[in-house]
């Protein structure tokens, strides 16, 4: 019975991170290029077989004693999947047909500096001629250099990420895909960070100008997920309210001396 009380316990940290997981799904439901994430979990029979002779319990859910708390987060992990196209009639609006990310220079607070990647393509010409983002990060060009550009001048991108003015190409804007995307992690400010090991290849998409793409944040499938979760936790909460009941009987009535 006590063993039940720490499962359902464990049940509802689990719906609590889900639900915060989901959350912050939400709150980018608008932001362009975000990719929403998603978690799995794993139950005590699903780890036995390679933890049955593991002393450890990695993640919230450990042992007590010789007895497992149940079920626990299994694994984060990113949706990459293509979120809508809308078009915005701004030159310097890009959006990659397919899988690929923008490369940006990225400065932090202390002024040290790192190449980025992004599926933001929401960049601008500022009155230096510098293609940048929304937080002043430049776009790069496949030298891995700045793109600047005569704001005098009109200017047009083709698909292939070639920047053209007076009729001639001044710059190519650097789009790279990796090997593996588990070699990426979520950095914030709507950038990926490549980790050691990570693999560059040449991505397999065009550059749309003029165009934004969309959140990939499916906001009726999250509020659905959101009733699901609720729903799951609310159940663990009601097993805790009963075993509390069954307990408080066991204890003040069945233990009782007469």
């Amino acid at each position: 019975m006590v063993k039940g009380l720490y499962t359902a316990n464990w049940g509802m940290i689990n719906e609590q991170k889900r639900v915060d997981i989901l959350a912050n799904n939400m709150a980018n439901a608008a932001t362009t290029g975000y990719k929403k994430e998603g978690s799995t979990s794993e139950s005590f029979h699903d780890m036995m077989a390679y933890k049955i002779n593991d002393t450890s319990e990695p993640g919230v859910a450990r042992k007590l004693g010789g007895m497992n708390m149940g079920v626990k987060i299994g694994e984060v992990y990113t949706d990459y999947s293509q979120g809508s196209i809308h078009e915005t009639g701004n030159t310097f609006d890009m959006a990659l047909s397919d899988k690929g990310f923008f490369a940006v220079e990225f400065t932090n607070k202390k002024g040290e500096t790192s190449t980025k990647y992004t599926r933001d393509g929401n960049f601008t010409l500022n009155i230096k001629g510098e293609v940048v983002n929304k937080n002043g990060d430049f776009l790069l060009n496949k030298n891995g250099a700045h793109i600047v550009l005569d704001p005098m001048k009109e200017a047009s991108i083709d698909r292939y990420g070639q920047i053209y003015q007076d009729g001639q190409m001044v710059h190519r804007i650097e789009v790279v895909d990796f090997v593996d995307y588990d070699y990426l992690e979520k950095y914030g400010e709507n950038y990926y960070n490549a980790l050691e090991g990570s693999e560059i290849r040449e991505p397999n998409c065009q550059v749309y100008s003029g165009y934004l793409e969309d959140s990939n944040v499916q906001v009726v499938q999250e509020m659905v997920d959101l009733i699901n979760f609720t729903r799951a936790y609310e159940t663990n909460q009601k097993m805790i309210q009963t075993m509390d009941s069954t307990l408080d009987k066991a204890v003040n009535n069945l233990g009782r001396v007469r």
